[in-house]
C-alpha cells in the first residue's frame, strides 16, 4: 500500500509541476473574484444577493474544472507515449494496473481541489462584494434547499460528473498515443455535451434507449431544482442517473485498463 501512495505521489508531481497546471488554477481563483466585481461595477442592482453571485460562479467554474480536469487526464497517459517516457515507466518494479490506477487517483485528486477551490472561491465573491445574509432573491428555484445547502449539493452533483467525464478522457489518454488528440476529442465531447448540442439531438428522439445516453445524466443538478431529471421526455430519478453515470465509470476505466495492460510499448 506504501508503495501505491508513493505512485501517487509521483504523479501529482508530474501534475503540479506543469505551469499549465498553475493557470488552470489561477482561473479557478480569480474567476469568481472577476465575476463578483463585475457585478460591482454594474451597481448594486446587478446582482439579487451575494449567494446569487455565488451560484453564477459555480455554473462557470464547474464547466472549467470539468474541462481543466479532463485536459490533464487525457494527458495523463498520452503524454508518456508522446514525450517517450512511457518505457522508463514500465521499467520499474510496479504493474501496468498500479501505474494506471495511480494516474486515475492523482486525475480525480487534481478535479477534487479543482472543485473545493471553486466552492471556496465562489463563497468568498459572494460575501466579499455582496454579502451572504438570508436574502435568496434571484434563487427562487431553491425550493426547500437553504442557499449554502443547494450550493454544497450544486458541487457534489458537479464533482460526480466530473468523476465521469475525466474517467472518458483518461480512457481516450490510454486508447491514443498522442496527447494532442486525446485532449482535442476529450474537451470535443464535454463541449458537446455541455452546450446542450447533444440534449436537443435528444429531444428529437423518443426512444426508451435514450434514458441510458451519458450526457444528460452528467447534468444531476437538475434533480435540486425539478423532480423531472435530466433526461428529455422522460422521468428519471437521482439514484437511476447515478446508476447510469457507475455504468460508465465502470465501463469506461474497463476499457482504460485493458487497453494499457496489453499495449505493445516496444515500437
Amino acid at each position: 500500500m506504501n508503495d501505491f501512495f508513493k505512485l501517487v505521489q509521483n504523479e501529482n508531481m508530474k501534475i503540479y509541476r506543469r505551469i499549465r497546471t498553475w493557470i488552470m488554477l489561477g482561473f479557478i481563483i480569480a474567476l469568481p473574484l472577476m465575476i463578483g466585481f463585475a457585478f460591482l461595477a454594474g451597481g448594486r442592482d446587478a446582482a439579487p444577493s451575494g449567494w446569487f453571485v455565488s451560484w453564477i460562479g459555480t455554473v462557470i467554474l464547474s464547466i472549467l474544472s470539468a474541462i481543466f480536469t479532463s485536459v490533464t487526464a487525457a494527458d495523463c497517459v498520452a503524454g508518456e507515449f508522446s514525450r517517450g517516457t512511457v518505457k522508463l515507466l514500465l521499467i520499474r518494479p510496479w504493474s501496468r494496473s498500479s501505474i494506471l490506477l495511480s494516474k486515475l487517483v492523482a486525475v480525480l485528486l487534481f478535479g477534487l481541489l479543482l472543485t473545493a477551490l471553486s466552492f471556496v472561491m465562489n463563497l468568498l465573491a459572494g460575501g466579499l462584494f455582496f454579502g451572504l445574509g438570508g436574502d435568496r432573491d434571484g434563487l427562487s428555484y431553491l425550493s426547500d434547499y437553504s442557499p449554502l445547502t443547494y450550493l454544497i449539493l450544486l458541487h457534489v452533483y458537479e464533482y460526480i460528473g466530473l468523476i465521469v467525464t475525466a474517467s472518458l478522457a483518461f480512457m481516450l489518454s490510454s486508447a491514443f498515443r498522442s496527447s494532442g488528440l486525446s485532449i482535442g476529442l476529450s474537451v470535443f465531447i464535454l463541449l458537446s455535451g455541455n452546450t446542450g448540442i447533444v440534449d436537443l439531438l435528444l429531444r428529437a428522439i423518443h426512444r426508451p434507449w435514450i434514458k441510458f445516453v451519458l450526457f444528460p445524466h452528467l447534468n444531476l443538478s437538475t434533480y435540486l431544482s425539478s423532480e423531472q431529471g435530466p433526461v428529455p421526455q422522460y422521468d428519471t430519478t437521482l439514484g437511476f442517473s447515478l446508476a447510469v453515470l457507475a455504468g460508465y465509470f465502470i465501463l469506461f476505466n474497463a476499457v482504460s485498463w485493458i487497453v494499457f495492460t496489453r499495449r505493445d510499448v516496444s515500437a
